[in-house]
């Protein structure tokens, strides 16, 4: 197994923290949701400490992708990759890293604001990060949710330019990020 990144393909670490970041954030949506529309309760509890919870894990991963990141450089982008399509991927990236970091940091604002503490599946509780205020809650809500839209509408635009890689460009960089072992797609250009 290919535990760093090469020239080629990213090693099982960098896919590890891809694809769980992917499957925490997807489990992310639904539970918001459900939880926010449940009536005040135990239920909701439950269901909104499970959320905060994964997103406490969202943040935690990513800063260490982002420290592996630093540790083993990506592989190059494809050579013939117009500019605007490097920048793009790059504004994309940089986005969607400020979204995985401020997604949980405005929720857990939320909650302090909104006087409901913060743990981490219940055994690390978290301190408040603002004193209880409800115009404060009512905006921090808001901004959550806004954000939670946008990164939705960039995932969405993420994940259409890895297939429009794959089957329009008919290069690796889908396949360098899937699971198992490296195909080299380029050859059917």
């Amino acid at each position: 197994m290919q535990w760093r990144n090469d020239k080629e393909r990213y090693g099982a670490v960098a896919r590890f923290f891809h694809w769980g970041t992917a499957a925490l954030i997807l489990a992310q949506y639904p539970l918001g949701i459900y939880g926010a529309r449940l009536p005040p309760g135990f239920e909701q509890l439950v269901v909104l400490a499970r959320h905060k919870s994964i997103g406490i894990s969202v943040f935690v991963l990513v800063g260490l992708r982002l420290a592996w990141r630093r540790a083993d450089p990506p592989p190059p982008l494809p050579p013939d990759m117009r500019r605007w399509q490097r920048r793009a991927a790059g504004a994309s990236h940089a986005l969607l890293y400020l979204l995985l970091f401020g997604l949980p940091v405005s929720g857990w604002l939320f909650s302090s604001a909104s006087g409901v503490s913060v743990s981490w599946f219940g055994l690390v509780a978290l301190p408040d990060l603002v004193a209880p205020s409800r115009s404060l809650a009512h905006a921090l809500l808001r901004v959550h949710v806004a954000m939670a839209v946008l990164m939705g509408l960039v995932l969405v635009l993420h994940a259409g330019a890895a297939l429009w890689h794959h089957f329009a460009r008919r290069d690796p960089v889908l396949v360098r990020m899937l699971p198992g072992r490296a195909r080299n797609r380029s050859a059917r250009r």
